[in-house]
């Protein structure tokens, strides 16, 4: 199926199709569709609307990553650590375990991650970007009743594919992902490369810090 407009996402007969047609996110093979708007889609995040302008300026395909995919999307996140960390990180534990992990969730029939990906046109084979993310059962509370929050991480482009619109269609489909779902809160931690991608899509900057235990391993 084709579309006019910034983006398209293509997924198996488990998932529906989602599209950005126009900047507008549509659902096909659902029962629902988002409101429309002349050349936006409105994106509930922190459970406020935003109406946000798509910039991309050609269709990117965009599908709902597979198991199949995992080795690649554990491949991206070690890009995206090398971008925080200043250093390539070597495989080991850490790899085995997360590629574990996304194999088990992304097999789930009712899965509590999603992820969003384009392949790369052009060698070697594999995926250009990536966006992850989960939804958290937490308590609720009077602004989020039912206690879900949507949390996103893994947002990676490899280095020779950036500048393309990659990331920003990944996030639009993760971003449809959790309106279908009903989530209305969305966190995420910027780096500072890509606290205007965020911004543009509606995230705001919280009063709460963020603060860190590491507690030893048990034996």
């Amino acid at each position: 199926m084709r579309h006019s407009g910034d983006a398209r996402v293509s997924s198996d007969r488990t998932h529906p199709t989602w599209a950005v047609v126009g900047g507008t996110p549509q659902i096909h093979g659902a029962s629902r569709r988002l409101p429309p708007g002349p050349r936006y889609g409105p994106l509930v995040v922190g459970g406020v609307g935003h109406h946000v302008v798509s910039t991309v300026p050609a269709v990117v395909e965009v599908r709902r990553a597979e198991v199949e995919d995992a080795a690649e999307l554990v491949r991206l996140r070690g890009v995206m650590l090398a971008d925080v960390d200043g250093a390539d990180p070597q495989p080991g534990r850490w790899s085995a375990a997360a590629a574990e992990t996304l194999q088990q969730r992304l097999a789930d029939p009712l899965p509590s991650l999603a992820a969003f990906v384009v392949e790369r046109n052009t060698a070697p084979q594999g995926l250009a970007a990536c966006a992850v993310g989960v939804i958290e059962h937490r308590l609720g509370s009077p602004d989020n009743p039912s206690g879900n929050v949507g949390y996103i991480f893994n947002v990676a482009t490899d280095r020779d594919c950036r500048r393309r619109g990659y990331s920003r269609a990944c996030m639009q489909a993760l971003l449809g992902w959790y309106q279908q779902r009903g989530v209305t809160r969305v966190d995420l931690r910027a780096s500072r490369d890509g606290e205007s991608l965020y911004r543009a899509l509606g995230f705001t900057p919280t009063h709460s810090p963020t603060m860190r235990l590491v507690l030893p391993a048990s034996l």
